[in-house]
């Protein structure tokens, strides 16, 4: 497996106040040749948010630190504190996505797997 350098990279999307951050990116072998894995850290200050996107591949995210709202599909937002996991499905619209607490921050830490070569947010 060979890693792609990308460690620290600032990753474009369409964001109303939160800091998205790509922290690496790893070529997959084997059964998962032609995929990578990303990790994005997402940082959210006191009242910040994602405007809605997608993942050209699954999402698992954990919650460091603070309360995020959380739902794809325009589903129902739940608030997920720290040590909560969440997951989305490759493709699916990630329509709320914000700090859930005010005056505090909140961040994320994201695990993606998606064919190589794809940006990590993909516009809705």
């Amino acid at each position: 497996m060979a890693a792609v350098g990308l460690k620290g990279r600032e990753v474009r999307a369409q964001t109303a106040g939160a800091r998205v951050r790509e922290v690496g990116k790893q070529a997959l072998a084997g059964p998962f040749a032609g995929m990578e894995a990303s990790l994005v850290e997402v940082s959210y200050p006191p009242g910040g948010r994602s405007a809605e996107h997608r993942h050209p591949g699954f999402i698992v995210g954990y919650v460091l630190e603070g309360q995020i709202r959380f739902a794809i599909n325009h589903e129902t937002p739940r608030v997920l504190g720290t040590g909560e996991m969440f997951y989305e499905p490759a493709g699916a619209l990630h329509s709320t996505s914000e700090n859930a607490q005010p005056g505090m921050p909140a961040k994320i830490l994201a695990f993606m797997v998606a064919p190589a070569g794809r940006p990590v947010v993909e516009p809705k």
